[in-house]
């Protein structure tokens, strides 16, 4: 048995959403993610009532590494959602999104932290700034505040 200590990485960002919580948290899910992200489209989604759920897996693709995520906590009641997320040899990310009304809409705090499990996931790890969580969560809430005000794909020229 080999233990080491771990390369990770956590990063927290707090989102404004121009919409309440109850209306917000359902667009949280692989789904109706492609409603609002653009170029979402998992693979596969394993789930009985066809949306995110407790024990939901889907799978994803991303620059041709496969990714399988499982919801782990989904709590309409505190409009929280967990995922857990493997990219087998390379990390294992844990994601957390806490909804909460405020003035005009939600606030939503984003918690990514992602672990390595190889050299891979170290380099990974590494680039996984502040700056460029910022950017990322910035985009995100960008997009779904144009889908919540237009009921439209925010279209990103890449």
């Amino acid at each position: 048995m080999k233990i080491v200590a771990p390369h990770r990485v956590r990063r927290t960002y707090r989102q404004h959403i121009v919409a309440p919580p109850e209306k917000v948290f359902p667009l949280l899910c692989p789904v109706r993610e492609s409603e609002w992200v653009q170029d979402w489209d998992p693979v596969l989604v394993v789930s009985t009532s066809g949306v995110a759920e407790p024990d939901c897996v889907f799978v994803t693709s991303d620059r041709g590494r496969e990714a399988i995520w499982i919801v782990t906590r989904l709590d309409e009641a505190s409009w929280t959602i967990e995922l857990m997320k493997v990219t087998p040899g390379v990390t294992v990310g844990h994601i957390t999104v806490r909804l909460a009304a405020e003035p005009g809409g939600t606030a939503a705090d984003v918690t990514y932290q992602h672990t390595a499990l190889s050299d891979a996931g170290r380099n990974f790890v590494d680039r996984f700034t502040e700056e460029f969580y910022e950017a990322f969560m910035k985009e995100w809430e960008a997009s779904m505040n144009h889908f919540l005000t237009t009921g439209e794909l925010r279209r990103v020229e890449e």
